[in-house]
């Protein structure tokens, strides 16, 4: 399917609705994942260990990896043996030799082999073809980010987050196990993103939230491969305590929501960093993981982060009501609102621009 949207939003279309259903679409999306930035989490992962595995993108990607950590050097590398395929690694820990549970193969923490039983009579053995390959990683602050397939670094992608939020602690945030959520929703991924991008269902879908937002000043703004928007509080009681030289110095910034291209959302709020990674599971079902990462428990609870657990429910209803909708024959295409659904119409662009 060839995705068309006009560049003006008075005069464009939203995306056809079969992109939000169609199997087709949707095996196609894995290059387009590939070649994007994903967060995985912190540098804690390592605090206490020195080999954590995972997949990258469950579901998508599927790309087994090892996060490792060498004196103060983290690395990620591949988890899958060069020998016959197995995975390397199954739980965190802390180990000097890397040891493949099918035939005994060892690799040195940097992903160099190291030793193979049997394999005296090997010519050309070992060669950097046995070493665990490297993929790509990097990070903000403390956060970690690996890519599958590497088109652009990751400052191209967090250029203006960076660029408006830089002077947050973010490495003094701390991860709350216990506050981070996975949250299963019978919709498609991309259906869940229109959502986030746009604050003209808050009235209608968030009654709670709306009390705490100046509805009128909410404002959405497309850049590059982001989308920024902003929760203007209607007090200045649970908004951020800006810098005098930050460009909204002055106002009552009661949350930075900033979408990250393809799937990330990085919400942040007086008291901390909700992020949120949208996991696509299969054309109508998406997993959501929240990760809570806390800078003032005292502001917890309050304003418009207060209770993020109840938003989300909102969403996941009102997103699954959705898809049902545009599976129907009588729904193809919508129109956007030029005020309201700035933000969707550029992560729709992107999907133009990306998906092929």
């Amino acid at each position: 399917m060839k995705i068309n949207v006009d560049s003006d939003i008075r005069k464009a279309k939203t995306i056809s609705s079969k992109f939000y259903h169609s199997p087709k679409i949707y095996r196609k999306l894995k290059k387009l994942f590939d070649r994007s930035w994903q967060f995985i989490g912190d540098t804690d992962l390592l605090k206490t260990n020195n080999a954590h595995p995972g997949i990258l993108l469950e579901g998508m990607v599927d790309e087994p990896y090892i996060l490792t950590k060498e004196n103060k050097n983290i690395r990620c590398l591949s988890n899958v043996c060069t020998h016959r395929g197995n995975i390397v690694c199954s739980d965190s820990c802390k180990t000097k030799t890397l040891v493949c549970g099918y035939h005994g193969r060892q690799f040195e923490i940097d992903g160099k082999m190291k030793f193979m039983p049997e394999f005296d009579d090997v010519t050309d053995f070992p060669s950097k073809d046995d070493n665990l390959p490297e993929i790509e990683m990097e990070s903000w602050k403390n956060l970690i980010f690996i890519i599958n397939d590497k088109k652009c670094d990751l400052s191209e992608l967090i250029g203006p987050m960076i660029e408006r939020l830089d002077w947050l602690p973010v490495n003094e945030f701390k991860y709350k196990p216990k506050l981070s959520r996975k949250y299963k929703v019978n919709a498609n991924w991309a259906l869940y993103c229109d959502n986030y991008l746009e604050g003209f269902h808050i009235p209608f879908v968030h009654k709670d939230l709306n009390k705490e937002l100046e509805y009128e000043d909410y404002f959405t703004q497309g850049i590059d491969n982001t989308v920024l928007q902003i929760g203007i509080g209607k007090d200045d009681e649970n908004t951020f305590d800006l810098p005098k030289d930050h460009q909204d110095y002055g106002k009552n910034i009661a949350a930075y929501y900033f979408f990250l291209f393809p799937n990330m959302m990085f919400n942040f709020y007086p008291w901390g960093l909700s992020i949120n990674v949208v996991k696509p599971k299969s054309p109508e079902y998406t997993e959501i993981e929240y990760f809570t990462y806390v800078w003032k428990e005292e502001l917890m609870g309050k304003g418009a982060g207060g209770d993020l657990d109840k938003v989300e429910l909102e969403d996941g209803e009102i997103v699954e009501s959705v898809q049902k909708g545009v599976k129907s024959n009588s729904y193809n295409k919508g129109r956007y609102s030029p005020k309201r659904e700035i933000g969707v119409h550029h992560f729709h662009s992107l999907l133009q621009k990306y998906y092929k």
